[in-house]
């Protein structure tokens, strides 16, 4: 799909994106959130997390203009006990079946369990990103997600079957693919997204990755990380009215490795209490490192619809560790 992007003029000057949050400022949210999750015992995780978010949102700037997160504890914390039930049964069962000793139930619960937890994906999925997107608004303009519950099974489906058939070799692919359903259904007024990377191209950074990375050490690494990086944000087209604009990440593995290294001296060296100094600068990193070469009408934007979307699964994302966008 390269040829359909076509750059006018006014692209020649890139939009950029800019990170303003301050260690501080998060620290400063982030320490009276930890003490009551802890004394909660995790009940208000779901209260901290929206707290987390709006401020995360609200120092993002595009255009000159910040981002909102709306959401609640409230919503997420309906959410999350929803999911909690979920994993109970799964867990409930599992453990019904190992404490009753047959060998015959505890192979049916094994199976039942990460059936289960292979079925959830696709539902996490779907429910996390219209709930994170209903939910994020720029310019009073909230984001849409626009695909069905179907649409992102049968792509799960289909890519989880021909990766195991494969030996995992069908893996690269099936990420493209589920990358183009979930981008291609983001939506915000009359602007949609499209992603135009290709299976084979991630194989081979895959592949390169894994070869260089061990031939050398490791040194490679942070190179083979910052490739990927590119790979997922330079495919991202956005298109209005005909006109396609694209996104650049302007990373490296220099940068990879002088982020990845302080973070990790920062978590050792303050046990762990340093967090918010990570987050500042990884957002800082990926966000500020981030063009788009666009030609936008951004005046001419429609409201998308917003009511009737929960937070239920936004927290099993959390918990299955989905890296969505």
């Amino acid at each position: 799909m390269e040829e359909i992007y076509q750059p006018s003029p006014a692209a020649e000057v890139p939009q950029t994106f800019e990170f303003k949050g301050k260690s501080s400022e998060l620290f400063g949210i982030q320490l009276p959130n930890w003490v009551l999750t802890v004394v909660t015992f995790g009940v208000y995780y779901p209260w901290a997390k929206a707290e987390k978010l709006k401020y995360l949102y609200q120092k993002t700037e595009f255009a000159g203009s910040r981002f909102k997160f709306h959401g609640t504890g409230k919503e997420m914390f309906k959410g999350f006990i929803k999911a909690m039930l979920v994993f109970a049964v799964l867990y409930g069962v599992l453990m019904a079946c190992v404490f009753s000793g047959s060998k015959g139930l505890i192979l049916g619960g094994m199976f039942f369990f990460y059936f289960g937890l292979a079925a959830l994906i696709p539902v996490a999925i779907y429910g996390s990103m219209r709930y994170r997107l209903s939910r994020t608004s720029w310019r009073g303009i909230h984001f849409a997600f626009t695909a069905s519950l179907k649409e992102i099974y049968v792509t799960c489906i289909k890519g989880m079957f021909l990766s195991i058939i494969t030996l995992g070799i069908y893996s690269s692919w099936f990420a493209v693919a589920l990358r183009k359903k979930i981008v291609g259904n983001i939506r915000i007024g009359n602007i949609r997204f499209e992603f135009d990377g290709e299976g084979s191209e991630l194989f081979m950074i895959h592949l390169k990755g894994y070869f260089l990375s061990m031939f050398t050490l490791g040194i490679y690494l942070f190179g083979y990380m910052a490739e990927l990086h590119r790979f997922y944000f330079n495919n991202i087209l956005i298109e209005q009215n005909g006109n396609y604009s694209r996104l650049e990440a302007n990373v490296n593995g220099a940068g990879y490795f002088k982020l990845l290294a302080g973070n990790i001296l920062i978590v050792i060296f303050t046990l762990g209490l340093g967090t918010p100094l990570v987050t500042v600068r990884t957002m800082r990193y990926v966000i500020n490192n981030c063009e788009l070469f666009c030609n936008l009408d951004l005046e001419n934007l429609e409201q998308a619809q917003t009511d009737g979307i929960d937070a239920t699964m936004e927290d099993v994302s959390d918990i299955l560790n989905l890296d969505l966008v």
